[in-house]
């Protein structure tokens, strides 16, 4: 299906994010608006090793609640590099941990229906430990390893909520 922006405007932005409007004609000529999210993208790494993983947990805002994940984000506004550069700046950010090895597993769209903001998702192994770096809005972050079954336990149970962390175990599975 073809659609066409008749007009675009920008609703509302913060360093984080842009909301904007767009006016929008479909091939039948019928037309309507969409609402979009413009994020950057962002990396999500998998640090996996002795059949378990690191996770890290946080209280999300929008949630009320503190909530497990795999380590990830963007590069702060300015700031430029390759996908793997994002993915070793938030594992050593969000953890202390550096990996030896990365392995790309996937790129994903997150939530497609508001948003062009996509993530890379990356395997980390062969982690060496250190000093988290974490930025300042992240000063109640966590970490822990957790053996792959309670990981597992812990996505059917609904401890761990978040997609993506949810879409990268999936990928991880599937990996050759």
């Amino acid at each position: 299906m073809s659609i066409r922006t008749i007009s675009s405007r920008i609703v509302y932005e913060n360093p984080w994010l842009t909301l904007r409007e767009d006016e929008i004609e479909r091939e039948d000529g019928s037309r309507g608006i969409y609402s979009v999210i413009d994020k950057p993208d962002f990396a999500l790494v998998v640090p996996f090793e002795n059949d378990g993983f690191h996770l890290v947990e946080e209280y999300r805002y929008p949630l009320g609640l503190r909530r497990w994940c795999f380590p990830q984000g963007a590069f702060p506004q300015g700031v430029t590099g390759t996908p793997e550069e994002l993915a070793a700046a938030e594992l050593g950010e969000e953890t202390g941990l550096t990996a030896g090895r990365f392995e790309r597993l996937g790129y994903l769209n997150g939530a497609h229906g508001i948003t062009g903001q996509s993530y890379h998702v990356f395997l980390a192994t062969d982690l060496t430990p250190g000093e988290p770096r974490r930025e300042a809005t992240e000063q109640d972050m966590r970490q822990e390893w957790f053996p792959r079954g309670e990981v597992e336990r812990m996505l059917r149970d609904g401890v761990i909520t978040d997609d993506s962390t949810l879409a990268a175990y999936l990928l991880f599975t599937m990996r050759s």
